[in-house]
């Protein structure tokens, strides 16, 4: 039970099951052998399973297909046969859980175990890279609440304390090792982190402030817990905590480019290093037609990254 689906999370519940569910399974098996056992179960497929219809749409939910072929169509390559930065740097972190999570009842090929165990998670200096444009992010808009709501646009400070929060997020679920999933689902996962709780609290109170001054106030908090995580996984240099002013204007910020700066100073291959500072897929192309089409993702990282 990998791949698409709410289920594959564990992330489904009652509502799920309107529209495009029923019993599902990806079968696998080896390549010269998947259109017989296509036919086989087409075949012999009951018309329900634990009460439920085995019709789902105008198919039913049991995938027969051979790793590499399924490798590629969901990834756009094959992790059996190595995995390299474009391919790290090119598939959604939604697409990685999918096959790293899920169940696996059984691997007769051998063939699951290796792969999910090479898509575990990132290399280290690519997990730098990542996190380093995940600070990024942070670094690049972390005084917009502020500016905003000095100048009377309450609605444009709500905003951006609503995209900082979410980054905060997904930067915390990256330093925790978890793939982030996509926006339906990121607050369940990481609500599930253990010991987010008080984080969690802060970046609600700061959606939920009334007024610029108070989201800050919220913000600087998970800011000081997500740098406190970065100095205990250790992934670049220790640094300070505490909040500073944003140049001589009145906003308290974390000042994030400094742990860009020390993760990107960490990495060791230089290849790694030259690339341009603009992270994975995710944190340059927020777009769902781009997210969900690998042979795009892959065109659009060659393009950014120049791969």
């Amino acid at each position: 039970m990998i791949g698409a689906g709410s289920e594959v999370l564990a992330f489904d519940t009652g509502r799920s099951t309107d529209h495009d569910w029923g019993p599902r399974v990806v079968l696998f098996t080896a390549p010269h052998l998947a259109t017989q056992v296509r036919e086989a179960v087409e075949a012999a497929l009951p018309g329900s399973f634990g009460g439920y219809p085995t019709a789902i749409g105008a198919g039913h939910g049991v995938q027969v297909s051979d790793p590499a072929a399924w490798f590629a169509d969901r990834l756009g390559f094959d992790p059996l046969r190595g995995v390299d930065t474009l391919d790290w740097l090119s598939t959604p972190w939604q697409r990685l859980a999918e096959v790293t999570c899920g169940e696996v009842f059984h691997d007769g090929l051998d063939a699951l175990g290796p792969a999910r165990e090479a898509l575990r998670w990132y290399p280290p200096d690519l997990e730098r890279y990542v996190l380093a444009g995940q600070w990024r992010r942070l670094a690049q808009r972390e005084a917009f609440p502020g500016r905003c709501g000095e100048v009377g646009d309450d609605l444009g400070s709500a905003m951006a304390t609503a995209e900082l929060a979410r980054d905060v997020m997904r930067l915390v679920l990256l330093m925790r090792r978890r793939y982030p999933p996509y926006a339906k689902w990121l607050g369940s996962a990481f609500a599930r982190l253990p010991g987010t709780a008080e984080l969690g609290d802060a970046l609600s109170a700061a959606v939920g402030a009334g007024d610029w001054h108070t989201r800050e106030e919220h913000l600087g908090q998970a800011y000081r817990r997500a740098a406190a995580l970065h100095n205990r996984v250790g992934a670049g240099p220790a640094l300070e905590t505490g909040l500073r002013s944003y140049h001589r204007r009145p906003f308290q910020v974390l000042d994030a480019g400094r742990f860009a700066d020390a993760l990107t100073g960490a990495i060791t291959d230089e290849r790694v290093r030259a690339l341009p500072p603009v992270g994975s897929i995710d944190q340059f192309g927020d777009c769902t037609d781009l997210l969900t089409h690998p042979g795009r993702c892959r065109a659009a990282t060659r393009a950014v990254l120049g791969l």
